[in-house]
């Protein structure tokens, strides 16, 4: 099975489960609230589910089917090969055309039915234990578009998942548990691992807040862990059947970013072919995570606390006026107090987005922790091969002796994000069951800082700043800008701090 490693797809792992919880639906209802569910994630206008009445003539007839169309299509067959429905259902292979009135499988009939010009279709097979029971397809996107690669892999998931509610509808229990399978491994990569004070303090905060609309600034340093903590918001509030989108502020220029978050007309510039929603439409009615907001241009400032304070927004090259429901929750590894000082980051934004504050703590402030992160990332990246024991699974690599002292000495600049990279390579290049502290090569300067009794304070002080900023200054190359940001010091101090400690 295809891991699911965006969030379109998380979404609907983490919708499905929801619908199927609802324990008062029966299967019918179920099957319509997923269809449906599907429809609206691609946005597209209308969706049909036709099963496989008769084993000899393989016949289909439609099941189900959105809106009004139901009525008009009830008493429609398609024999085996005849459409685009008819040759997906004796194939077994999905069927994608985004210029269906041009396809010599699309079959007119239906379209002359329903009154309805069909431009695109995506259709799917529904396989129970290989066997062909129906299709399931999608018709016309509202914005125009065709079916992106995008949107077939999110309609292919649910097309995998329907034969499923068929062959359990009679034992929801073991549904139920297999969704809850599904929704565990697919979610792994949002777990919050630990148990410090430090790090169960911003836990607690951030479930208390899940279930108002208020604006959340999370600040941390890179690798702090920021995306976790607004994904825990999101689905421990009322929105988590809802869209959660994501943008990082930093990696777009302006005009880029301007178009992704607002959407586009066709002809709004020269490569606008066609029309484009923006993040904002598709955040509606769920969250918007804006990371790295401490980037945004000054001229996007200013729109983003438009759309903050109106609720509402135009589309580049639009005319009309577009209200959305959005959560904002923002991050940022910068001080955007000190930039509002200095005049690059608006005070009045900064009041919007700020309206709750997480600070989630580096991982040199809650080493008690690595421990449990280390087990984690054992687990999470060791290779699924046949173990010794001849049984298939995960080989994990066991914890060898002085280890976890080892990465407790050191003082992980890069934060959680350098750890699991570190274990990774270690699981990847250590030949033997265990792993050492020679897997985890840090130089001696990156060992714990030793001070021998009898030295004066501002001696241990300057040790530790020395070894401190050496360190981070490693982690970024020697770049004394990348160095700032992550000790959270202006650019000019660190080199003044490097010229009184003498860094090399």
């Amino acid at each position: 099975m295809k891991l699911i490693d965006n969030q379109a797809n998380i979404q609907a792992i983490r919708t499905i489960s929801s619908l199927f919880k609802t324990a008062s639906m029966e299967i019918d209802e179920l099957l319509s609230a997923m269809i449906n569910t599907a429809r609206e994630m691609v946005a597209a206008k209308n969706a049909s589910m036709l099963l496989v009445q008769d084993d000899k003539t393989k016949k289909l007839q439609y099941y189900q089917a959105s809106g009004e169309n139901m009525g008009q299509l009830k008493d429609i067959e398609i024999p085996p090969g005849v459409g685009i429905a008819g040759t997906v259902s004796k194939t077994g292979k999905a069927i994608v055309s985004n210029d269906a009135q041009n396809d010599p499988r699309w079959y007119k009939k239906v379209s002359e039915e329903v009154h309805d010009q069909v431009e695109s279709i995506a259709c799917f097979p529904l396989l129970l234990d290989k066997r062909v029971i129906g299709v399931v397809q999608f018709f016309d996107k509202q914005d125009g578009a065709g079916y992106s690669e995008k949107d077939v892999e999110i309609l292919e998931r649910f097309a995998n998942m329907i034969p499923m509610f068929f062959q359990a509808s009679k034992s929801r229990q073991v549904l139920g548990q297999e969704f809850d399978r599904l929704k565990e491994k697919y979610m792994r990569r949002y777990m919050i691992v630990g148990e410090s004070q430090a790090i169960k303090k911003c836990i607690t905060l951030a479930e208390r807040l899940a279930d108002s609309k208020a604006s959340v600034l999370i600040n941390g340093e890179s690798g702090t862990g920021k995306e976790l903590f607004a994904h825990l918001i999101h689905d421990k509030g009322p929105r988590q059947t809802k869209p959660f989108v994501s943008v990082s502020c930093g990696a777009l220029p302006a005009s880029i970013l301007e178009r992704e978050l607002f959407g586009h007309e066709k002809g709004a510039f020269t490569s606008a072919d066609s029309g484009k929603i923006g993040l904002f439409e598709a955040a509606h009615t769920g969250t918007l995570f804006l990371d790295e907001v401490g980037e945004m241009p000054p001229d996007m400032q200013v729109k983003l606390l438009r759309v903050i304070q109106e609720e509402s927004f135009i589309r580049l090259g639009g005319t009309e006026t577009i209200k959305v429901d959005v959560r904002i929750i923002t991050a940022t590894n910068r001080d955007l107090e000190q930039m509002v000082r200095e005049g690059t980051f608006r005070q009045d934004l900064y009041y919007r987005i700020n309206v709750i504050d997480i600070k989630l703590p580096p991982l040199r402030d809650r080493k008690e922790d690595i421990p449990d992160l280390v087990a984690y990332f054992i687990k999470k990246h060791s290779p699924h091969r046949r173990r010794t024991d001849g049984n298939e699974g995960p080989a994990t690599k066991k914890i060898g002796k002085g280890l976890l002292s080892h990465l407790m000495g050191y003082s992980w600049p890069g934060n959680i994000r350098e750890l699991e990279n570190t274990m990774e390579r270690a699981i990847v290049l250590t030949d033997g069951d265990e792993l050492t502290p020679e897997a985890f090569p840090f130089d001696s300067q990156d060992s714990p800082i030793e001070v021998n009794v009898g030295a004066s304070l501002k001696d241990a002080n300057d040790a530790f700043r020395h070894t401190f900023i050496t360190n981070t200054l490693k982690s970024t190359g020697g770049n004394r800008t990348k160095a700032a940001k992550i000790l959270n010091v202006q650019r000019s101090y660190l080199s003044r701090l490097i010229k009184e400690l003498e860094i090399d």
